[in-house]
């Protein structure tokens, strides 16, 4: 049964949600443009009408999964009241996107072909760049800007990482244990950080 029609923009919102299900369960390559128009309740036409391919359709998701993380972060941190706080609020937002959104935390970091298809590393690269260059801009240390780059795919990496082995290993701690933890980790060693001679 088809959906009622929908103007252009809520239709690719709706596929765009959709299809990251569809892609999170199967695999960008189990998973067909035929599974997700039945999955929207649309018919493949429709679907092509908004996404020319798979592969389209898919690095348009993972785009968009990074845009919303990234938003999420920028957020959090934008409302935070000084340093300590932005790390904490930082974290806090990352983890609770994760826990509130694991498909899209494994489409976008743990996705199939990720290193073997160089349009998804690269768009995977994407943004961690895009949260690296919003972490730089937060260190507030007396260090030139390759430094303070540097330290944020650090920072980017570690999210990424405890992210990872936080959900494969089952999300055994709540998201407020876990953001307090990385955070407590990443401000001191935040604080340690000085000129170099």
């Amino acid at each position: 049964m088809s959906q009622p029609r929908l103007p252009a923009v809520q239709r690719r919102r709706q596929l765009l949600d959709v299809s990251l299900e569809v892609f999170a369960a199967q695999g960008f390559h189990g998973a067909s443009m035929a599974e997700v128009a039945a999955a929207a309740g649309v018919t493949k036409p429709v679907l092509y009408q908004h996404f020319r391919s798979k592969r389209e359709l898919y690095l348009e998701l993972l785009d968009d999964v990074g845009q919303r993380l990234l938003e999420e972060v920028q957020k959090a941190t934008a409302a935070a009241g000084g340093p300590r706080q932005q790390v904490a609020s930082g974290f806090a937002a990352y983890f609770r996107f994760v826990s509130q959104n694991e498909s899209a935390f494994r489409l976008l970091f743990g996705g199939e072909g990720r290193e073997a298809d160089r349009e998804f590393a690269d768009a995977v690269r994407r943004v961690e760049d895009a949260m690296a260059d919003a972490i730089a801009v937060l260190i507030d240390a007396d260090i030139d800007d390759d430094h303070r780059r540097l330290l944020a795919y650090g920072v980017v990496g570690l999210a990424e990482a405890t992210s990872r082995h936080w959900v494969l290993s089952g999300r055994r701690e709540p998201v407020d244990v876990l953001s307090r933890r990385v955070a407590d980790l990443t401000w001191a060693g935040l604080r340690g950080i000085r000129p170099e001679n």
